[in-house]
């Protein structure tokens, strides 16, 4: 048998580069999370060579917690994951199955337990990303059937180790609360990663890129307008980092549909057909303080 391995062309066939380049592209920064991912990928692969060679080795730890507000890129990291660990060969199939604490909890004895292992059976061979997976846990309510499915997901977690992988996803803070909850869940979970909000800079550039892809471009008053919205939007509550970025956007769609429609009958070049105005960005009622408590705009009675 031969007692050297080329981590080089086993890295190449596994496919795992054109994963990792491709999630550099999906998102914008997050560079620590990129690194923690690179890490994980480079531990799966040398835990990959040394089962070649066989050597004994334990099998690692796979089970996520992705801590961050909305819009920071917890669900696509979560769909380049389940590609990684099913080109390694950890995966069966690499599919996600998305849930919510309505999608595992019942409403009365009896229900929550099949509801939740309905879950399981179909994230089998793939990655479960339970979104918001603090509100599984109810503090002082007895009566909240929360427990029962944590407890089912802990038992499952560790009897088809090898079958699925969970990701818990939630604000940082509230996740912190759930992991307290039980000393079971913490001790399964393996990698911790924090999604940080993005920068200034970055939400701009995220911008700029979603309207490329959309062949539109920002003029040059609408751009020095957006940084001011970017200022003004990044202080408000609920702002939800990349999520807010693609919905501003939208109203900028909108309204300069509108103006450019109030123009019937004229002739319009492809440049105005691309181009966002500093108008369809200042008609935003971010810029006169006429938002609500979550950071949405109010709409005119």
């Amino acid at each position: 048998m031969d007692s050297s391995i080329n981590l080089s062309k086993a890295y190449s066939d596994s496919g795992v580069a054109e994963v990792l380049e491709q999630l550099d592209d999906d998102l914008v920064g997050l560079r620590p999370v990129k690194t923690r991912i690179q890490e994980i990928a480079a531990l799966l692969l040398v835990d990959k060579a040394r089962r070649n060679m066989n050597l004994i080795s334990a099998m690692p730890g796979l089970h996520m917690s992705f801590t961050g507000r909305p819009g920071t890129g917890k669900s696509t990291v979560a769909r380049r994951i389940s590609q990684i660990l099913y080109k390694f060969g950890y995966l069966r199939k690499g599919h996600v199955v998305t849930v919510t604490r309505d999608d595992l909890v019942g409403q009365y004895v009896g229900h929550t337990a099949p509801k939740t292992k309905e879950m399981i059976k179909r994230a089998l061979g793939g990655v479960l990303f339970i979104d918001e997976a603090y509100y599984l846990y109810k503090s002082g309510n007895e009566r909240d059937y929360g427990t029962e499915a944590i407890e089912i997901l802990l038992q499952e977690m560790e009897l088809q180790r090898n079958e699925f992988v969970v990701i818990f996803a939630g604000y940082k803070d509230q996740m912190n609360e759930f992991y307290k909850s039980n000393p079971g869940l913490s001790s399964r979970v393996a990698h911790h990663i924090d999604f940080p909000d993005y920068t200034k800079q970055e939400l701009i550039s995220i911008a700029l890129l979603l309207l490329d892809q959309q062949s539109y471009s920002l003029s040059e008053k609408a751009y020095m307008a957006f940084e001011e919205y970017i200022e003004l939007r990044t202080e408000l509550p609920f702002f939800s980092n990349a999520r807010s970025i693609r919905n501003a956007i939208d109203r900028f769609r909108l309204r300069q549909a509108n103006r450019l429609f109030s123009r019937m009958g004229e002739s319009l070049s492809l440049e105005e057909l691309m181009t966002i105005e500093e108008s369809d960005v200042r008609a935003s009622r971010v810029f006169k303080g006429e938002v609500d408590v979550n950071g949405f705009e109010l709409k005119k009675t």
